[in-house]
């Protein structure tokens, strides 16, 4: 099955951009079920001139959505109603509209879900418009190749460093991502800023799945990957990129408390008494306000040899095959929504960071670093190995047979082989074995 799937993003947490944009007026979420419409299929859904919108975000994070379906009722006629629903409760919620043939005509879901799955409208008419040079890589696919859902936004670990530090100790560092560092090349330099400058670290590394992904892609690896037969492994790249990460772990290079106790790697870094700091481009807004004391910079991710990132969906907007009149109006809207120049507007009203490429999306940051740092993002994604994207892949495809990783033993395993409670190699092993157990097969 060649599917895409999302890490999601909780709208007030870290996972997400939503927190770009600090505007205030939230949506009213009004009713949470459609009455029937009478439509020409079911009698769930609405018309050709009215339609349902769900999202999940905090308030003030709906600021692109709202322009944008207020646009569009300008300029079609058509109205869409935006309805705001809490996360908690979200799928919950998602689900009983299912089973009560109530669900929105269009949706931004975390997640695909079996019980509804098969009522996605197909969006393949925009996902492979050329115009719209939306990332094929990152397009949820059923295995007929049936367009279920195109990201709203995409999020990207990525590298922040101390740019006050390296400009005291002298140290150089690259800017663009066609002549980027290696890992080996990152942690020397970082090395030497930290004995430059007394800092105490030269790295924190948030305790993430996602980020230990995106290292090891970078150096080859592939993780932990199934076969044919559902059955999961790792390659001998990764178990040396697992190694090499856990021997950094050695409160110099590294400190072990985030791995092992659930020390807070952004504080550390906010501190300016570490280096670096390996998290993503979600804490770009916080630091264009919170950090005052030292310069920062987002920087090009390593690539030992390959240029890669662990690449996730913010969101995955869907359309609802309610009845005739609605399915056709819902893909009607969101084939509107995603042609480049409203997409665009979108993403600048909402901080999103692009699925489709060769925008130039104009942030509201007055932070020169913070505008960098999208930029930096925004250049980057396109050079992406395509291993990115496998964990999403992945997601959905466990998610459409009725699977789901619960729990990633990632952390727990590892934070064991840190504290020399276990080797790497049998931490990998405990990993792959508990992925075998929960979406093997």
């Amino acid at each position: 099955m060649t599917t895409v799937g999302v890490r999601r993003s909780r709208r007030l947490g870290r996972g997400g951009i939503r927190r770009l944009v600090p505007l205030a007026a939230v949506a009213t979420a009004g009713a949470l079920l459609l009455s029937a419409c009478g439509g020409s299929d079911s009698g769930s859904g609405g018309t050709s001139k009215s339609l349902t919108f769900w999202i999940s975000t905090v308030p003030g994070q709906d600021a692109g959505w709202k322009k944008m379906v207020a646009q569009y009722e300008k300029e079609t006629g058509v109205k869409v109603k935006l309805v705001n629903v809490p996360y908690d409760g979200y799928d919950a919620k998602l689900r009983s509209a299912a089973q009560a043939n109530s669900l929105p005509d269009v949706a931004s879901v975390p997640k695909l879900d079996p019980i509804w799955a098969n009522k996605l409208i197909d969006l393949g008419s925009i996902a492979n418009k050329k115009s719209n040079k939306i990332n094929g890589n990152f397009v949820a696919k059923d295995s007929s190749g049936k367009v279920l859902s195109i990201p709203s936004d995409i999020t990207a670990s990525g590298m922040f460093i101390n740019k006050s530090l390296f400009e005291k100790a002298g140290v150089d560092y690259p800017t663009s991502p066609d002549k980027t560092w290696t890992w080996t090349e990152f942690i020397k330099a970082a090395d030497e800023v930290r004995e430059k400058t007394n800092a105490k670290y030269s790295l924190t590394f948030d305790q993430s799945p996602s980020r230990l992904r995106a290292m090891v892609y970078e150096m080859g690896g592939k993780y932990v990957q199934a076969d044919d037969s559902g059955k999961f492994s790792v390659d001998a790249a990764t178990k040396k990129a697992v190694n090499t990460f856990v021997g950094w772990n050695d409160d110099k290079t590294m400190p072990k408390s985030v791995w092992t106790s659930g020390a807070d790697p952004s504080a550390m870094f906010q501190s300016g008494d570490v280096v670096a700091y390996w998290s993503g481009v979600w804490q770009v807004a916080a630091y264009a306000e919170s950090i005052t004391k030292f310069e920062w910079a987002s920087v090009p991710t390593p690539a030992e040899p390959v240029q890669a990132s662990d690449v996730n969906s913010g969101g995955m907007t869907v359309g609802f095959n309610n009845n005739g009149d609605a399915a056709a109006a819902a893909e009607k809207f969101l084939s509107w929504l995603y042609e480049p120049a409203n997409y665009q507007a979108l993403c600048e009203a909402s901080g999103f960071l692009p699925v489709e490429t060769g925008l130039n999306p104009k942030y509201p940051f007055k932070s020169e670093a913070a505008q960098a740092a999208f930029k930096l993002y925004n250049e980057s994604i396109p050079l992406y190995d395509p291993v990115s994207g496998y964990f999403n892949t992945a997601q959905t495809g466990w998610a459409l047979k009725g699977k789901t990783l619960t729990e990633d033993p990632t952390k727990t395993e590892l934070g064991k082989a840190i504290n020399g409670q276990q080797s790497a190699d049998k931490a990998l092993e405990n990993i792959v074995a508990g992925y075998n157990q929960q979406v093997g097969g």
